[in-house]
Parts: C-alpha cells; structure tokens; sequence
C-alpha cells in the first residue's frame, strides 16, 4: 500500500478564514454535528476541557445520526483522556486512535520526536478544515491572558476531495488495509462543483518522501515575490535557505514582514527567534511582536495571490520532524482578506522591533553565537535526518475500554 504521495492543484475552490476559536469552533462543530455520512478529524491536542466536551457531543450526535466517524489524535499532544471521555465516544461507535501512544516515565511524557501535529476535518466529503487550532480552551478569549491567536480557513470545492483522500490514506497506514482504503476511496467525490474561483493544493509533510514540500512551497513565494511578504509563525527558527531568500527578497526591494510572538508561551520561542533579528533587520526585514497574547498562527501570504493557512510552524519540530498540513492557495480576495486581518494584527497588537532596540555591543559571545546560528539553520534540515524514525503505533480505542495496537510507517 502506497502513501498518497502526490499533491495536485484544484482550481474553482472557495475558502473562509476563521480566526480564533470564536469563529473555528461554532462552526467546524455545528459542520460535525450535521454530518450524515462521514467525519474524519486528525489533531495534535484535544483536551477534557469545554472545548473537548463540545467535540465530543458533535461526534456523538454524527455517530447517532448514521456517520462513520474517524478521529486521530496525538499521543504526546493528546495524554490525558479519562477512561470516562474516550468511552463516551467510542460506545457510540467513534472510531477512536491514539497515534504513538506512549507511557510516561517518572511521570513525564517522552515520546517527544515526529509527533503528528496536523489539524484537519472532512465532513461528509464536501467540506473540510485546516489550519492551526486545537480543540482546547485556550483557543478562547475567555481564557485570559494566555489565550492564543491563531487561523484555520473553511474550504469548499474540488480540493475537498484530495484532502479527503489524503486523510483516508493517512488512517490506512495505522493498520487498516488496503481492503479498508479500497472501500473508503470508493466514497471519495471525483465531481465535486465548483465554488468559487480560488486555486489550491493540499501540502503535506511527513518523515519518508514528502520531508520538506511545506518549506519548498514557502521558499518559492518568498523567491518571485515582487511587492510583498507577510508571514505570521509562532515558532520562528526556520532552515538557512529560507532565511537567506527572506534576506534577498528585502533586498530587491519587496516589503518583508514577520509577525512573531512577543508574549510567548515558552520563553524558549522568543529566545530562538531573536538570534535571527540582526541578520533579518540588516537585510531590511521588517519584525513585529505581538504582545497582546501568545501567538499561535501559521499563515503567510505574497504578492497579490499566494497565501497559506496550516499547522506548520517554521522550526525544525515543523520543518523537519513533525506531521504537518499546509493549504496554499491562489486567490486575490483571500489574500487581500488574509492581509488585512493582519496589518489589523501589527497596527493594534504589535510593537515593531527596530535595529536600535537590539544589543549593539560587540562582544566574544555574540561572534561565538552568530556562527553557532549560522551553522545550525544551515545544517539542521540534513542532521534532523539521522533522529530516531521508528514505525509509529496508532492505538486504536476500543468501547469496551480495551486498546489494540496497529502498527503503520507515521
């Protein structure tokens, strides 16, 4: 059995840009709870908090109205559903797993690298969602001070079907068969309508034959880009190419912006992204925090047109570890769209970091430290390689409250 390895272009798409759990949740869970054939969801983090219990009664009511429901969560994002929780959905016959499971030691959770970190709903074949929400409460603004910033875009059209495809093939590969994915496939939609006018692909990452499509598809934006650039990213520390093309695109006179966290959730993410701040504001690369809360985005957009909503971040977690799913499209409405949620974002929430607000000082360690970053961004992509590559386990939950274990290439 073969992953779906390829990913097309589809045009006549319309897409919708939910910002926040305000807007992602009403109406991802209203699409869920409507559901009569099928429900596929993938996430990193589904908490017991009022967000996972508003899932969890979507899925139900899917279930109880005739849907085959698929629901794939994280081990390492996902670890600690009560017994009471995953019953709830698996007697109602959600079909329930667990990718790479792992026990705790002394405690701590361990099974750290490759982590399927994807964000992505199909409801009944003629709708889906991506993004970089999770399906937790501090997605909320209610939440406080900590709630996050983040986007997911709802998609209709042709592309709906490839990314229905693709979640099929990724449930394949935890153990199904390919008796399962043959009478899944057969539902998938080849005639879907069009919607609108917008072009898109599906972008995916993963740890055998699609390593770095994501960055590639970043890389290309940023090398024709004639007017601008925006990038939003939360954890900012991406590879050497991908700084040096931001670097020349400034330089050729497009206006290149980054929106980074100024308020992080780890102190860590901060610290990572501003050893780049002299390379990216010498070459004429403009950097805003945002300070208002953390920031959880991972959006872009060029020019006129290019844009891309998802869950990769641009670290070497994102780049060259984890699970990832990106939607690029091709369309002047949403990008004009995307852009100005944005320059809202830097008008009313950012502060611009400028030259003269870094540490000037020459000094032994600062030369020490811009080699070290230098040869790290430039290399990491290729020694990301060599960590550990095991065929993860996808444990599927059953009703009566045992588990099997299903073994798949992640």
């Amino acid at each position: 059995m073969s992953l779906f390895r390829r990913a097309y272009w589809a045009g006549g798409n319309q897409f919708r840009l939910l910002e926040n759990g305000e807007d992602f949740f009403s109406r991802v869970f209203e699409c869920i709870a409507a559901a009569r054939r099928e429900v596929l969801l993938q996430t990193f983090i589904l908490f017991e908090d009022k967000v996972g219990l508003a899932l969890r009664d979507a899925l139900v009511r899917a279930a109880r109205n005739g849907a085959q429901v698929d629901v794939m969560v994280d081990g390492y994002g996902s670890p600690d559903l009560s017994d009471a929780f995953l019953h709830s959905l698996t007697s109602q016959g959600v079909r329930l797993r667990v990718f790479d499971p792992a026990p705790r030691l002394f405690g701590q959770r361990v099974n750290l690298l490759r982590r399927m970190h994807r964000k992505l709903v199909v409801v009944d074949g003629e709708r889906a969602f991506v993004g970089g929400i999770n399906y937790s409460a501090d997605h909320l603004a209610d939440f406080g001070p900590e709630a996050k910033q983040d986007y997911a875009v709802e998609a209709t059209g042709p592309l709906v079907g490839h990314i229905h495809r693709f979640m099929l093939h990724a449930i394949a590969h935890t153990g199904e068969g390919r008796a399962w994915l043959r009478r899944r496939l057969a539902t998938v939609r080849t005639d879907l309508p069009a919607t609108g006018s917008a072009q898109a692909v599906l972008v995916t990452r993963d740890n055998h034959r699609r390593t770095t499509d994501i960055e590639r598809h970043y890389r290309a934006a940023i090398r024709t880009a004639r007017e601008r650039v925006v990038i939003a990213n939360a954890y900012f520390f991406p590879g050497y190419r991908l700084i040096q093309d931001m670097r020349r695109a400034a330089r050729r006179g497009v206006d290149v912006r980054l929106i980074l966290q100024g308020k992080p959730d780890m102190p860590i993410v901060k610290t990572a992204a501003s050893l780049l701040y002299h390379h990216l504001l010498h070459a004429g690369v403009r950097i805003y925090e945002y300070r208002e809360r953390p920031l959880h985005g991972k959006v872009a957009l060029a020019d006129r047109e290019w844009s891309t909503v998802g869950s990769s971040n641009l670290d070497p977690l994102s780049l060259s570890l984890n699970l990832e799913a990106n939607v690029v499209i091709r369309d002047r409405a949403f990008n004009e769209h995307l852009h100005a949620r944005l320059e809202h974002l830097m008008r009313h929430g950012c502060q611009r970091i400028q030259a003269r607000d870094l540490d000037t000082a020459w000094s032994g360690w600062r030369l020490v430290r811009s080699f070290l970053v230098f040869h790290i961004l430039r290399w990491y992509p290729s020694w990301a390689g060599w960590l550990p590559r095991s065929s993860q386990r996808a444990r599927t939950v059953q009703a009566a409250g045992a588990a099997t274990d299903e073994a798949g290439p992640a």
